[in-house]
């Protein structure tokens, strides 16, 4: 098949990353993926950071909730949690209710909740702020992420950082290089595609560019990384089902959430598979959307705290005897207005909790919680910059220096280990 033919079907297909490649983006075949860990046995020993991405806006005062809080109750009424639907912290702050898994680690201090987390200016636009974020660059547009610009500083090599989902999150774009994308059900046969067509796409012709040859061999791959992990994948997607019992049958409206096999349980089942098969990866990123709760909040974000709770509470125990330090920072772009709108849900807000979790976290209250009586407008006041956070993964997670990448001092929040 001719490099122009193969480059139409690409653009057409959903074969991820395609267009990308397609014109000159660097890549990698997901086999080489696979073989990583026997290659650079050493490398695959050191630690690793998983970024959960919350996409919507997570509301902070529902998953950190100041329940002992007149003005809390007040300004939330009905969408408030009382002391009988949190897991207490103490500091006058517990878990949502639906939290357990995570509560548990916070008992035994593998939980760090960093307070008030933010950047100055905010921006209420899910893709301006999500920008920010993925970029660290609060002052002006950057094209690249924050991770991506850490692995400019190593080999270059994007096997060191992966992302479990279709599309490549731009935190993991950098000048020299970018991570891997790796789909969650593998390639899809596009309808009137043939497989004998599909299997021309996966051999190089003689005259193709290297570029476009890296094109055809990752379709091949995509069949082998479903045949590594389908196993575990399908496992995972099962145990989510049994774990969300009767939430499947929930009944759906404005801003609720039908509780299906947990999405995120499934992405951060396939990351512990990779990390026990001892692959090179140390930056993986998985997500879960749905947070943008403008209506019939409290049953819709119950729901989703709860999958993310099961998910990473689950990954953590998993591996919590590996040879390998595994850190979980789980955040989202925004927090929520204080105060209720009229469809029983809340708006964009600005400042919010990360949470952090693994076997070498101190567990834990970091930074100071937005005083209720002391509002920004209607919002809360950032506390800590989110800079901080990254700083201190990427110095005590990934060895690196902070400084050149997120552009100036910040200083290190003290919830590592």
């Amino acid at each position: 098949m001719d490099t122009r033919t193969r480059r139409r079907f690409l653009r057409a297909s959903r074969v991820p990353r395609a267009s990308a490649l397609a014109d000159g983006a660097r890549t990698v075949g997901l086999r080489r993926l696979l073989r990583s860990g026997v290659e650079q046995p050493g490398q695959a020993r050191r630690p690793v950071l998983v970024v959960v991405t919350l996409y919507g806006g997570n509301d902070g005062l529902s998953t950190v909730v100041p329940y002992t809080d007149g003005r809390y109750h007040d300004a939330r009424a009905a969408l408030a949690y009382d002391e009988s639907e949190v897991l207490p912290l103490g500091e006058e702050l517990g878990l949502n209710a639906s939290m357990t898994g995570l509560h548990r680690l916070w008992r035994a201090g593998r939980l760090a909740v960093v307070r008030g987390v933010g950047y100055p200016d905010h921006d209420r636009s899910h893709f301006r702020s999500m920008d920010i974020w993925q970029s660290a660059s609060p002052g002006r547009p950057k094209e690249t992420g924050w991770l991506g610009r850490w692995l400019d500083t190593t080999d270059n090599d994007p096997l060191r950082a992966v992302s479990i989902g279709n599309v490549l999150p731009p935190m993991l774009v950098g000048d020299l290089t970018a991570g891997a994308a790796i789909p969650l059900a593998g390639l899809t046969r596009p309808p009137g595609i043939a497989q004998r067509t599909l299997a021309l796409l996966g051999e190089p012709g003689a005259q193709d560019p290297p570029v476009q040859a890296q094109v055809a061999a990752s379709i091949g791959d995509l069949a082998s990384l479903a045949a590594a992990v389908g196993e575990p994948l399908a496992a995972a997607a099962a145990g989510a089902a049994g774990d969300a019992g009767d939430a499947g049958d929930a009944q759906q409206g404005p801003g609720t959430v039908l509780l299906r096999p947990n999405a995120l349980a499934e992405q951060l089942g396939i990351v512990a598979t990779c990390i026990e098969a001892r692959l090179v990866t140390q930056v993986y990123e998985v997500s879960l959307g749905g947070f943008d709760t403008h209506a019939a909040a409290k049953a819709a974000q119950t729901g989703l705290l709860g999958q993310v709770d099961q998910a990473v509470s689950s990954f953590v125990d998993r591996l919590a005897g590996h040879e390998v330090d595994v850190t979980v920072m789980i955040y989202s772009e925004f927090g929520r207005r204080v105060r209720t709108n009229g469809s029983h849900g809340t708006d964009h807000g600005t400042a919010g909790p990360v949470l952090v979790a693994g076997t070498s976290v101190r567990g834990g209250f970091y930074g100071e919680q937005p005083d209720l009586a002391d509002l920004d407008g209607e919002d809360l006041r950032s506390t800590t910059d989110f800079r901080s956070v990254y700083a201190t993964v990427l110095a005590n997670v990934l060895g690196a220096d902070p400084r050149p990448i997120l552009g100036g001092d910040h200083p290190a929040v003290p919830f590592l280990i």
